[in-house]
């Protein structure tokens, strides 16, 4: 068999790793557009749990994966001048190209032949293939090209963002949502290395005209919001790398496959970067292609439709959380009206997976510290 990847990003070097470990026999290539020490972004976010899907057939690149982990057990919300701390709720970071060098290594280790530097403007280009995998993100050229045959849906948020790095590393994974002369800002930042953080600020439609972030140039844009949240910088600097002003786009797909032709990770759906899902979708959707194609090894289209069948549940789970999120922090200037308690309730609600009973469990401090103060305000 023949397997053509285009996209070298987690989801296409991990199911590049996969498949040529489930099958020796098999000729598979990864070809990407940027060179082995280019990556866009800076860190990788994952709940603390997101990751033990690993354990029982790949500990090796779990093992892996986890040496290079930061980890803490709570999360922050500053909110009217307050800090809010909201226990038990997991998570760790990996800075994105020490992720990408990971799954490279597991991928040499096993002889799949990774092509960098190679831009494939059309599909003939590598279409003499048995399996074509679309791994190449947002922009696909693989879902392009059979858009229609896809039933792809592209819908974009009204809130723009810019990723930028943090030149300090922050306790715990923090959100930060302040006011500021020309309107309303918030800053997702956690550590990924013990001295760097990723810094991701995002604003309402208002403020991006407001604060002219669409005319900036992107290291205006950095020096701005550097300003913004100098307290919570505390003397670091912001650092740029493609820390352009965007909209997040909400991609959804009718269908997976087209005959031989397959796409996964962003390239087939995105799930919010509030919940930190992302690349633990695309390393999953990898695991569940492997397992498909091990089940059908010599029926591709009967591989595709079993790979669907499997995953599409799990997925429109997590993302119709993400979805949710993601409209939460639409309207974020709105919430931001509530009192600060109030407000780290509400967020840590917004998705709907964490009911009241749910929160008490987890996260018995912050619950208590909430209860006392809806009490006090009902006597005050």
């Amino acid at each position: 068999m023949k397997i053509n990847i285009l996209g070298g990003g987690p989801a296409g070097l991990y199911a590049a790793y996969l498949l040529k470990r489930s099958n020796p026999s098999a000729l598979v290539n990864v070809y990407e557009q940027n060179d082995a020490n280019t990556t866009f972004g800076f860190g990788v976010v994952f709940s603390d749990e997101a990751l033990e899907f690993l354990r029982a057939n790949d500990e090796e690149t779990l093992e892996a994966i986890t040496q290079g982990l930061e980890t803490w057990r709570d999360i922050e919300v500053r909110i009217h001048g307050e800090r809010i701390v909201i226990d038990g709720v997991g998570f760790t970071a990996i800075a994105r190209l020490r992720l990408l060098d990971i799954l490279r290594e597991r991928a040499l280790s096993v002889g799949v032949h990774l092509h960098h530097q190679c831009i494939v403007k059309d599909l003939a280009e590598m279409d003499d293939a048995d399996l074509v995998i679309g791994a190449d993100g947002v922009n696909s050229l693989v879902r392009q090209t059979y858009e229609e045959h896809f039933g792809t849906s592209i819908e974009y948020l009204n809130n723009h963002f810019a990723w930028f790095g943090a030149t300090r590393a922050f306790p715990r994974l923090t959100q930060t949502f302040k006011a500021a002369p020309d309107g309303f800002f918030n800053a997702h930042h956690y550590r990924y290395t013990p001295d760097m953080s990723t810094f991701l600020v995002e604003v309402d439609p208002a403020t991006f005209e407001r604060a002219g972030l669409g005319r900036m140039s992107e290291e205006d844009s950095r020096r701005y919001c550097e300003n913004v949240f100098a307290e919570e910088l505390d003397g670091a600097s912001l650092v740029v790398n493609k820390s352009m002003w965007r909209r997040f786009p909400k991609i959804s797909n009718r269908k997976w496959s087209v005959g031989k032709y397959v796409i996964i990770g962003d390239a087939l759906r995105t799930a919010h970067f509030s919940i930190g899902s992302g690349t633990r979708l695309a390393l999953e959707d990898a695991q569940a292609l492997m397992q498909a194609i091990a089940a059908h090894p010599h029926d591709v289209p009967a591989a595709l439709t079993r790979f669907e069948a499997a995953r599409r549940p799990v997925v429109e789970k997590i993302v119709s959380a993400a979805n949710r999120s993601a409209d939460w922090y639409e309207d974020f200037p709105q919430h931001m009206q509530l009192p600060a308690l109030e407000f780290a309730k509400n967020y840590i609600s917004r998705s709907g997976r964490i009911d009241p009973e749910r929160l008490k469990a987890n996260s018995p401090g912050f619950s208590s510290q909430y209860e006392a103060w809806r009490a006090g305000s009902a006597h005050s």
